[in-house]
């Protein structure tokens, strides 16, 4: 799976060419806790059914990381959060985290699409 980045007005970039999906209430519930590095080219997605307000801390993670919230494949929010002090919210059906610098070229408006290989 690879996420892709399509902005409002440029070309699409592979964001990430590994994305590992949090698709249980463990694999969520842990997400990148206690991870001490992230490899590039790397993103975890949290998929949910319908949109609602999600939370993300950042207790017991120790690298920064940049969190992007999409909604029906829309960008939200984009967030660089860092270790073990960053929380955010913002109403999504899709949560993304990314090392930090990976979507510093995402806004929002632009889209973000999981897309099989």
């Amino acid at each position: 799976m690879k996420l892709v980045h399509e902005p409002d007005d440029g070309e699409e970039a592979v964001l990430a060419s590994r994305v590992d999906l949090a698709d249980s209430v463990l694999s969520q519930t842990r997400g990148l806790m206690f991870r001490r590095s992230l490899p590039d080219e790397y993103a975890l997605a949290f998929r949910f059914d319908a949109p609602s307000t999600r939370d993300v801390h950042m207790l017991f993670v120790f690298v920064p990381l940049d969190v992007v919230w999409v909604d029906d494949g829309t960008v939200r929010r984009v967030e660089r959060l860092r270790p073990w002090r960053g929380f955010a919210r913002e109403r999504a059906d899709l949560i993304v985290e990314l090392p930090a610098g990976a979507a510093e070229e995402v806004d929002p408006g632009d889209r973000l699409v999981l897309e099989d290989r």
